[in-house]
């Protein structure tokens, strides 16, 4: 997949597709004509669309496997626990969607009415949106350019009928790429909250997360903070802990020390969270005692605390 330069100056710079770093990226000629998302009249539409939503959470990661769509629906599980609380939850993983298999809802379908597709909803208050509800079979590959990936998250972001909710996480591809770039531009009139960060410890992640910390920067995205993935294993039977990926260069703590990011939480291995999801079941239900639980309920009540305080729209929140 066509990346974004490094040193992109973002579609609103006066440079938007004039700088040396645009040489040779395919949305050049899109920047420099002016004619990007910021033009584009779905941006308002969206925007009125979004009135319905209180707060709106990026799941990113600069690299895959590191447990994005795990976090995100559990996410989405903790937060639905509150019957009270209305969640939607979006994978605009276009082409690797595995939040239908991880909440389990493999099968499903879309349908249509005449205020747009309704999301397929797992519980009253928890509904879910994916491309993998939109395919014949979970085996088909997606096979598209990046147009045809910003149509359907154009299309998801507008024509999705989440009615009143109170939290929407958006599930996102590794990278820095076509998705992101859509998903933050198309919602910027919209206001989000923030993004929160997934690593494991070890360096080769940490090196493509320093890479997603630095793209938020550079599209004015507030950093909610950053998850570690996979922190140590304690061993169910004598409670030792054991480094499977040690932090080499200090884990995400250092990073996040180094940087001046919070640090929401480090989620320790445990083999019924793959399990869990395998069977499209909540590993917070399934293991409620178990040390990766209590730190994902720190973490998602450090998420709440972050979205209750945030700032009228327009304003930097802080650790952004």
């Amino acid at each position: 997949m066509e990346e974004v330069p490094h040193d992109c100056p973002g579609a609103d710079s006066a440079q938007a597709g004039r700088g040396a770093s645009c040489q040779g990226c395919p949305n050049q000629r899109l920047c420099a004509s002016g004619a990007g998302a910021a033009s584009d009249p779905a941006i308002e539409e969206i925007k009125e669309k979004m009135k319905t939503v209180k707060h709106k959470i990026l799941v990113l990661s600069g690299k895959g496997g590191v447990g994005k769509s795990t976090f995100s629906a559990h996410l989405a599980h903790g937060l639905a626990e509150d019957e009270n609380t209305q969640v939607a939850l979006l994978d605009i993983d276009i082409c690797g969607p595995s939040i239908p298999k991880i909440m389990g809802l493999e099968g499903e379908q879309v349908h249509q009415s005449g205020s747009g597709w309704s999301p397929v909803f797992l519980e009253d208050n928890l509904g879910v949106m994916s491309v993998g509800f939109l395919l014949s079979s979970p085996d088909d590959a997606v096979i598209w350019r990046g147009p045809k990936k910003n149509g359907m998250i154009k299309q998801f972001l507008r024509d999705v009928d989440w009615g009143e909710v109170d939290y929407l996480i958006v599930d996102t591809p590794p990278g820095t790429s076509d998705e992101h770039l859509s998903v933050v531009q198309y919602l910027a009139a919209a206001h989000i909250d923030g993004a929160v960060i997934i690593t494991t410890p070890q360096e080769v992640s940490l090196q493509d997360v320093r890479k997603e910390i630095s793209f938020c920067h550079k599209v004015k995205l507030p950093i909610i903070g950053v998850v570690e993935n996979m922190s140590g294993f304690i061993c169910p039977k004598c409670q030792k802990e054991s480094q499977i990926f040690p932090p080499t260069t200090g884990g995400a703590e250092a990073m996040c020390q180094d940087l001046k990011i919070p640090l929401l939480g480090k989620v320790p291995l445990d083999p019924r969270i793959g399990k869990s999801c395998d069977k499209g079941q909540s590993f917070l239900v399934e293991a409620p005692d178990s040390p990766a639980t209590v730190t994902y309920r720190s973490i998602i009540q450090r998420i709440q605390e972050f979205c209750s305080q945030r700032l009228p729209e327009g304003e930097n929140l802080v650790g952004s």
